[in-house]
């Protein structure tokens, strides 16, 4: 898999850091994960991560139906989930990070909507959470889904406090 070098850079700085992290997705963010498992290092940074991409399986993640599946709240719950899954999981004492990211993007049938992405990442201060909104014209889903995959690394990297 081909990683950008300045992606790559900012991989090896999380992975360097501290923190233990839990991801949970669902629309997007797969190649994130799949970047932060190509640099040597994740097995130290990721505990766990979970595609929810079923409305069941968000349920679980979130624990209400009634919430959009693309929204700040949703990102949010997904974020605190994680965060509870990763001081489950965390042996010792390390900063954690639970990351909620949640996206509609580029599908092969009918969707009403923007094409955008809620990113929240919990840690033991509190809930920060940002919006991504994409542009359609032109791309392609694995350019969207690129486009997605490049801040969430960015997003970590900040959290575990590495400079942009």
């Amino acid at each position: 898999m081909m990683i950008p070098s300045d992606l790559a850079e900012r991989i090896t700085a999380i992975h360097a850091a501290p923190h233990r992290l839990v991801l949970a997705f669902a629309g997007a963010g797969s190649v994130g994960l799949a970047w932060l498992h190509a640099i040597a290092g994740s097995s130290r940074t990721v505990l766990e991560a979970i595609d929810a991409y079923s409305t069941r399986s968000r349920l679980s993640l979130t624990g209400d139906l009634n919430a959009p599946a693309v929204s700040a709240e949703t990102a949010q719950a997904m974020a605190a989930w994680a965060y509870r899954r990763a001081q489950a999981l965390c042996d010792g004492e390390w900063p954690l990070l639970g990351v909620g990211l949640t996206a509609a993007i580029i599908t092969d049938r009918e969707r009403r909507g923007a094409d955008h992405a809620f990113l929240a990442i919990s840690s033991a201060t509190g809930i920060e959470t940002g919006h991504l909104t994409l542009n359609r014209a032109g791309q392609h889903r694995l350019d969207q889904e690129i486009q997605i995959s490049r801040w969430l690394i960015d997003e970590i990297a900040r959290a575990c406090g590495i400079p942009s």
